[in-house]
C-alpha cells in the first residue's frame, strides 16, 4: 500500500511491497507502466520536431539495464492509477497520465512466467527530489533515439514508438487548423 505522509509540505512515499493484491489473468501476471514524457522548450501541447521531446528512463534495480517504470497492477487501483503509482515510486514523477498505447504479452526475463503489460503516456508536471526507490534506481532524461538505444524491453520500444506517432498525428491536427476571422478588417 502507498503511505502519503505531509510534514509540513514534504512528501515521504512508501513502496507497495508483496504480491497480495495482485492482478492476474488467465494465469499472467498483469503489470502496468507509464512513459513518462516532456518538451525541451516552448510550448508543452506541440511536438515541434522528435528531438524537443524527451522521456524519462530508469535502472532496472540491479542496474544493468534501462526501461520505462512499470510494475503490478493491483486489485484496490484502475490501470492508470497503477500506471502513476509505479512511475513516482521507480521514477520519482508526476503528472497528467494519458490515454493507453496499447497491451503486450511478453515472457519473464527472470521468471518463467509470461505477462501481460498495459503503458500508458505520461506528460511531467512535477519531478520529486525524494522518492521511494531513489536508492536503488537512477533516472534519466533523455530524447527517443537515445531510449530506443538502451531500452532493454521491446515491448516498450514499441510503446515508445506509438507515443511518439500519437504526439506527432497530434502536431500535425493541431497545425492543419486554420482560424478564420482573426479580428482583423480588411477594410
Amino acid at each position: 500500500m502507498v503511505t502519503l505522509i505531509s510534514q509540513d509540505n514534504v512528501l515521504a512515499l512508501v513502496s507497495r511491497t508483496g504480491r497480495e493484491l495482485q492482478r492476474y489473468r488467465k494465469g499472467r501476471r498483469q503489470v502496468v507502466g507509464c512513459i513518462p514524457y516532456r518538451y525541451k522548450i516552448g510550448n508543452q501541447t506541440s511536438l515541434e520536431a522528435q528531438e524537443e521531446l524527451e522521456v524519462l528512463v530508469i535502472t532496472s534495480q540491479k542496474g544493468k539495464g534501462m526501461l520505462f517504470p512499470k510494475g503490478g497492477w493491483e486489485l484496490d487501483e484502475s490501470k492508470k492509477e497503477a500506471a502513476l503509482r509505479e512511475t513516482i515510486e521507480e521514477a520519482g514523477v508526476r503528472g497528467t497520465v494519458g490515454g493507453k498505447l496499447g497491451k503486450w504479452s511478453f515472457k519473464s526475463k527472470t521468471h518463467d512466467t509470461f505477462y501481460e503489460g498495459y503503458m500508458f503516456p505520461l506528460l511531467v508536471q512535477e519531478q520529486l527530489e525524494l522518492w521511494p526507490e531513489q536508492s536503488v534506481r537512477q533516472r534519466i532524461w533523455m530524447s527517443v533515439s537515445e531510449a530506443r538505444e538502451v531500452c532493454q524491453h521491446w515491448w516498450m520500444k514499441e510503446a515508445l514508438e506509438r507515443l511518439v506517432n500519437r504526439l506527432t498525428a497530434q502536431k500535425r491536427l493541431v497545425g492543419s487548423v486554420h482560424c478564420i476571422g482573426d479580428g482583423k478588417s480588411d477594410s
